[in-house]
């Protein structure tokens, strides 16, 4: 299955047949204005941070606007009457027009409206100037002797493999290697055994590379009107090149059967190239790496994706040693998707005078596994994800036109820029292809049909993968027995009730019995971690075994619910969230515990542990509700020791939406277990989901009817309107009138909910698969994530992920039995 990963989103290139069979209606052409351009979709941007973003870049796959190839060839945005600077690109280096690239600057904390159009009028009347280059050239005209190649002349080539002879100062390729730049700086990559990354500093605030090494291998080594070659790069990684850390030194990539380098994109806005390291001999493997490299105009940031054939630990990127320069650190206690950067600063270049210079690689926390060196270079040890690597490499100096000119404004230029990558900016995304399938009467039979229509695009994109052996890729790992692959099937469980597939029944019966092993242990999970989230996949268990009671499903049972016996706990008696988070009750540890327990004792015990579950309840209203708005906060630490628990009251400072919707469906599936006869044990839930019910229409966004990543700050900057927690409180208000939890009022609540779900984050594919998007990826308390409004801004906004998937198909059920279906 294709897949390209956009920033934080990954999209889903290829859907099998299985999507088209339960579609509505076929995909259109989207519908022509009046006058000479196609209307594609309308795009709603906003800054999160309290700073500018001037020359915004921002990448739209064609898959996302709704449009294939063919159909986007004169794609442009307008902003009121202005065209907007704009490219079309070829990201994953295919061959392949594939996404709309704009440029723009956003104020702080504003929100542009954009249109994107087929306008072929506009697309032919863009004159932008060049301002970023990709370049590849070497000699022809001349001959080999030995490894030096002597006479000829330089020729421009968009793709090149250097044959068996080529070594470091062969003089076949100009400058060494290939290049790219911005309007800012340059780069060459050294095509040989040193795969050193070198920097050319650039005066003219133009484009240079073409001009670069013309008269010989010398010029530019020395100052010229344009600038010069600013490194010594010598036996290092350079200006963010990459090797392998053995646990000592930089294993440089050298060994290899060969290289071969390809210019991608090379276009006024962005420009790409490609190197291919083949046969790489490293750590006892012999890998295929495959190097992708691109700048945007007035970037310095070379944003790099490293992909191996094949797993391998311990890539090292970082920067050459030099003497007499301040090595800086970026943020370390932040989360682990957060961005952050290893730096130097100071008098590291080949000018000769006191001339500055600022070198950085960014990446990712999660990703680094420490910060060392050798002799040569300063070096980040980064864990790719699988087989993957995503980091970016710059260089300021302070010749270049408004240069950076002291270590204060470096940092706080790399401050920005991490900040930058941390937190995207904030999209609405409507295309004419979504609105067109999503426009009229919403119906029982519509809602099965949305929750139809994305657990089968979903059905290609992730679900099976989730057996034991399969990758998971929201997480980018392989896949483990997690709440989130209980929380996913157990939505299309649901579903299948309404819409029986035998196909996918056997899917989720696969992904269950994979963990499963014939003793009855459980591949992946570990009793002694005491983490509550590892339970909710057991209420999947229950139903297969329920199903089909084999021995050991009943024995992995017995397991989960062993750990709630043996579970630590607060004074009063809540389960702590893990064994790590002691003294700690989340609220979204309720929903991974108590359905479990509760089904468990119904069908095992009598229901003999009802009361705990019950309990747990009423602790987390004790503990989390603000009496003031009938709102949760996220967390309590019982100790008050936390970072992000106040010393007071051991709260956390804000009301997470998902977690909140955490609570709000715990309490309508265990209602649903309880037995009506036990009303005394019912009561404190009804009376819950009664007064919480009160709260949410309170903070439900009146105009889209959905709610906000964090519930009671909707006009502070960068809050967004989240699908999960939106998602799982539509569920809540449609179970809860469906069952008699709520009252039959909050029936137009949920219509509203549901309906905002439609409309604000299902987007349509050309390919007619569907995907939910505007996801929060993740968030947590403690180990760099301290509870701030902020942080809940910082952590990744994303897509199709099993957190917002599940709640929205489950929604998508009993939204068609309130409107009719029985």
């Amino acid at each position: 299955m294709a897949r390209i990963l956009f920033g934080k989103t990954l999209l889903s290139l290829s859907i099998a047949a299985v999507v088209s069979a339960c579609t509505p209606q076929p995909a259109a052409k989207a519908p022509t204005a009046a006058g000479s351009y196609n209307h594609i979709a309308n795009l709603s941007v906003s800054n999160p941070s309290a700073f500018a973003r001037n020359e915004q870049t921002l990448l739209l796959p064609f898959s996302d606007l709704g449009v294939t190839t063919d159909q986007a060839n004169a794609l442009v945005a307008v902003n009121g009457n202005n065209t907007v600077a704009s490219q079309l690109i070829d990201y994953s280096g295919d061959g392949s027009k594939d996404s709309l690239l704009l440029q723009f600057d956003l104020t702080a904390a504003a929100t542009q409206q954009l249109q994107i159009v087929n306008d072929q009028a506009r697309f032919d009347a863009q004159q932008l100037p060049k301002r970023t280059q990709a370049e590849i050239s070497h000699k022809t005209g001349g001959q080999w002797q030995d490894s030096k190649y002597i006479g000829g002349e330089f020729q421009n080539v968009t793709e090149l493999t250097p044959p068996p002879q080529y070594t470091d100062h062969s003089e076949w390729i100009r400058y060494e290697g290939p290049g790219i730049e911005s309007d800012k700086v340059g780069y060459r990559i050294y095509l040989d055994w040193r795969n050193g990354f070198d920097v050319f500093g650039n005066k003219t605030g133009k484009p240079v590379l073409h001009q670069v090494g013309l008269d010989g291998y010398q010029s530019y080594h020395k100052m010229a009107d344009w600038g010069m070659d600013l490194l010594k790069v010598g036996k290092s990684l350079g200006a963010g090149g990459f090797g392998y850390w053995d646990g000592e030194k930089v294993q440089l990539v050298s060994k290899l059967s060969g290289h071969s380098a390809k210019i991608i994109e090379n276009g006024a806005l962005y420009s790409a190239l490609q190197i291919q390291y083949k046969d790489w001999q490293i750590a006892g493997k012999t890998t295929n790496l495959t190097a992708n490299m691109a700048m945007t105009a007035g970037s310095r940031l070379v944003h790099t994706r490293l992909s191996l054939s094949e797993p391998l630990d311990n890539i090292a990127i970082g920067l050459v040693r030099l003497p007499d320069t301040k090595v800086l650190h970026g943020k370390s206690e932040i989360t682990g998707h957060s961005w952050t950067y290893l730096a130097t600063w100071g008098e590291q270049t080949l000018t000769g005078g006191n001339d500055k210079l600022g070198m950085a690689i960014l990446y990712k926390r999660g990703a680094n596994i420490q910060l060392t060196g050798d002799e040569h270079s300063h070096v980040a040890v980064m864990k790719p994800s699988g087989t993957q690597l995503e980091y970016y490499f710059l260089s300021a100096w302070d010749g270049e036109p408004g240069g950076i000119k002291t270590e204060a404004e470096f940092v706080e230029y790399l401050e920005q820029e991490v900040a930058k990558l941390t937190l995207a900016p904030r999209l609405t995304l409507k295309t004419a292809l979504s609105q067109q399938q999503k426009a009229g009467e919403l119906t029982a039979k519509t809602a099965l049909d949305w929750s139809e229509r994305l657990a089968a695009s979903e059905m290609t994109r992730q679900t099976p993968f989730y057996a034991y052996g399969g990758w998971d890729y929201e997480r980018q790992r392989p896949s483990k027995w997690e709440y989130t692959t209980g929380l996913q099937l157990q939505a299309y469980d649901d579903l299948l009730k309404l819409r029986p597939n035998p196909q996918w029944q056997q899917v989720l019966n696969d992904v269950i019995d994979s963990f499963i092993t014939e003793d009855g242990d459980i591949r992946t999970y570990k009793i002694s971690n005491y983490n509550i989230d590892s339970l909710n996949s057991g209420n999947m268990l229950l139903r297969e075994y329920q199903r089909n009671p084999k021995p050991q499903y009943k024995q992995a049972l017995d397991l989960l619910r062993k750990q709630l016996s043996e579970h630590p706990r607060t004074a009063e008696g809540a389960f702590w969230h893990k064994k790590i988070y002691p003294h700690q009750l989340w609220l979204d540890g309720v929903y991974m515990g108590m359905p479990f327990l509760a089904n468990y004792s119904k069908t095992f015990e009598q229901g003999h542990a009802f009361d705990e579950v019950v309990k747990e309840f009423t602790i987390s209203r004790a503990k989390l509700r603000d009496p003031d708005t009938g709102l949760y906060y996220h967390a309590w630490d019982e100790a008050r020791a936390q970072d992000w628990a106040d010393k007071d009251t051991g709260l956390a400072s804000q009301f997470w939406g998902r977690g909140l919707g955490w609570l709000a469906m715990a309490l309508v599936d265990v209602l649903e277990i309880i037995p009506e006869q036990q009303t005394e044990l019912r009561q404190p839930l009804l009376d819950m989901s009664a007064e919480l019910a009160a709260a949410l229409v309170k903070v439900q966004d009146s105009k889209t009817g959905t709610w906000y990543q964090i519930l009671d700050k909707p006009a502070a900057v960068g809050n967004y309107l989240e699908s999960s927690a939106s998602s799982m409180f539509t569920y809540f208000f449609a179970k809860g009138v469906n069952n008699g939890y709520l009252d039959a009022r909050y029936k137009d609540t949920a219509i509203k909910a549901y309906q905002g779900l439609l409309d604000e984050f299902i987007l349509v594919h050309p390919d007619n698969s569907v995907s939910l998007v505007n996801t929060c990826q993740v968030a947590g308390l403690g180990f760099g994530r301290d509870g701030s409004y902020e942080y809940y801004m910082s952590e990744p906004v994303f897509r199709n992920d099993a957190k917002a998937n599940g709640p929205f198909i489950m929604a998508g059920v009993q939204m068609a039995k309130l409107l009719g279906t029985n």
